[in-house]
């Protein structure tokens, strides 16, 4: 009880700071380009944290130390992808999207090549990414409330939902900035000192706390242990086992004793398992059973290694393309600050990502049981009290889920941010009213579709969502941004051809896990096949389509490409958005569009 009492202080006091600091941002946040791009005057080291801070999401905070417990090695793909994405974002599009001048990813589309109907599949695809990749933040929500204090897993997403919404509504871009920049420094710490804690409690030795292994590599119990399961999970037994069950084990009733040979076996939501002290510890399928195939990479043979690639490109080239990532370059005052924004990002997520790494390997040889249930996200919520059942667990315990709620309040802001900035400006008139508008639309729909659709791993969910992005405005950016052959005609093949790949095989893996999971990795990792088959299809329809090349091509990428100081970026919409004296000086000329000679 006092673990609970000491987490929802912490918790609440995390609330307080996003609300006090949401007020503080949005005090002068009155006009479209305050909700919008914060004025574009965000200098790089405070925009950096800020995108550090909104980027990492419940899978950075609990679903990467998640994935090590399970996945071993492999895992260690996910960070490295999340990071090293920033390194091709700062390379090859963040100086020219901001010297753009666009206000959304549409606005960018329409800029480039002149289509108002690209434009209007620009906002389909933002809005897709955007709320696939909010839902696992209000479910990992709910599963942390759920996990340290025993209230509704539901609760705790329409917590963070309500105060998400409530700090956009009061000042959008402007008001989230700040608190961005300062959560950032906040899960910093909450998952540092605990891991320097831990690590340290871990190297102690002998007699910690920590689960046996036998010299077959393989975990086993060292006390009885009761486990029941919150899903459906199928279970993979490599050593014959005797245990108790009371629940659905196979289709059928299980209520006593039951021996469990080598094989899979499905186990019914709610069913309670009893393991005897030494028992080897069953693990979710696909997962490796032995510590030897966990620290081994790609036993999974041609498909592990197909999954390992298409991961890579996910991740790698799906930063490029996520909707609430390229609005915050938006922010900068120019391409060169942009450019620098992303270089600080680097290393502040290279620092980061060190300690969810840590505790999963440490999450193996002391939440052996989250293996059995699959609910590895919540290891870095449990680890704390599991090896220090005393007062100092309880603190860094509560200190992990205030971090934890910190990930999902700055992700859920940028990405209903990125979101009600679209909706409001490509299908509502674009009004500081119709943003806020927009902004309830958008938390009433995540929280609606996090309540309804059932849970996965967080970094599973999210990878999806890098996937559709990697498969659809990655190439838009990078052939819109450096090909003066892309038209308008093949950007809409390349996003209805990537992006439609993506979807339909997530909707092949949703059907697969209800009917017996027949369906190959292929569909589940598709970023391989779909980001190339994307680029090929937009390069192949614009060539086919080269007299639809915008006239003024050269004029455009010339002021994406021209140094900031020469003066040829200005901003989108400036006559629909921008200030009386803005327009004013528009209207005498001093802000011109380049030469014409190039055009």
């Amino acid at each position: 009880m006092i673990q609970n009492l000491w987490s929802l202080g912490l918790v609440v006091v995390v609330a307080a700071i996003t609300f006090l600091l949401g007020y503080v941002g949005s005090r002068r946040a009155n006009t479209t380009p305050d909700f919008l791009v914060a004025r574009r005057a965000i200098p790089a080291t405070r925009n950096a944290a800020a995108i550090s801070g909104e980027y990492l999401s419940a899978a950075s905070f609990l679903g990467v130390a998640g994935l090590v417990l399970k996945d071993g090695i492999d895992a260690l793909w996910y960070p490295i992808g999340f990071t090293a994405g920033y390194l091709a974002l700062m390379l090859f599009v963040a100086a020219p999207l901001r010297r753009s001048g666009a206000y959304t990813l549409p606005d960018f589309a329409e800029a480039r090549l002149g289509s108002t109907n690209l434009r209007r599949f620009c906002t389909f695809f933002v809005i897709c990414i955007g709320v696939l990749y909010l839902v696992p933040q209000l479910q990992s929500a709910g599963l942390t409330l759920n996990t340290i204090t025993g209230l509704p897993a539901w609760l705790g997403g329409v917590v963070v939902t309500v105060i998400v919404v409530v700090n956009v509504l009061g000042g959008g871009m402007r008001a989230i900035t700040l608190v961005q920049a300062f959560q950032y420094w906040g899960k910093l710490f909450a998952i540092a000192a605990p891991t320097f804690v831990l690590f340290a409690v871990f190297l102690a030795g002998p007699g910690n706390g920590a689960q046996e292994v036998d010299d077959a590599g393989v975990l086993r119990f060292h006390k009885e242990v009761s486990v029941t399961t919150t899903e459906q999970v199928r279970v993979r037994v490599e050593v014959p086992m005797e245990l108790k069950a009371v629940g659905q084990v196979n289709g059928g009733h299980a209520n006593g004793e039951v021996y469990w040979g080598t094989g899979t076996y499905t186990v019914g939501k709610g069913t309670e398992l009893w393991f005897e002290k030494g028992s080897p510890v069953p693990v979710v399928e696909d997962a490796p059973t032995d510590n030897a195939h966990w620290l081994k990479p790609q036993t999974g043979g041609l498909g592990g290694l197909f999954e390992t690639y298409s991961l890579i490109f996910a991740t790698f080239l799906g930063t490029m393309g996520l909707p609430h990532v390229l609005v915050r370059f938006y922010t900068n005052p120019d391409g060169k600050a942009a450019r620098r924004t992303a270089l600080h990002v680097l290393y502040l997520l290279g620092l980061f990502y060190i300690f969810p790494t840590v505790l999963g390997v440490i999450s193996r040889q002391y939440l052996p049981h989250l293996l059995v249930t699959g609910q590895t996200d919540a290891a870095v919520l449990l680890l704390p009290s599991t090896m220090q059942p005393n007062v100092l667990g309880q603190v860094l315990g509560a200190i992990v889920a205030a971090g934890a709620f910190a990930a999902f309040l700055s992700t859920s802001s940028g990405l209903v941010v990125s979101v009600a900035g679209v909706v409001s400006t490509d299908i509502l008139p674009g009004k500081v009213r119709d943003f806020r508008w927009a902004t309830v639309l958008t938390g009433a729909v995540a929280i609606g579709l996090a309540l309804v659709l059932p849970r996965s791993d967080a970094s599973l969910t999210v990878a999806m969502s890098f996937a559709l992005a990697a498969s659809t405005f990655c190439p838009l950016l990078v052939l819109g941004i450096w090909w003066r052959g892309l038209t308008w005609m093949g950007a809409i093949a390349g996003l209805v051809v990537g992006g439609g790949l993506v979807i339909g095989s997530q909707v092949v893996t949703v059907v697969s896990s209800y009917t017996g999971d027949w369906a190959p990795s292929v569909f589940s990792m598709p970023a391989l096949i779909t980001v190339p088959v994307a680029f090929l299809t937009m390069v192949a329809i614009s060539k086919l389509t080269s007299r639809q090349r915008p006239d003024d091509v050269s004029r455009i990428l010339l002021r994406f490409h021209a140094p900031d100081p020469l003066g040829f970026m200005r901003d989108r919409d400036v006559q629909r958005f921008g200030t009386a004296e803005e327009k004013a000086r528009l209207a005498d000329g001093t802000r011109r569009d380049p030469p014409q000679p190039w055009s």
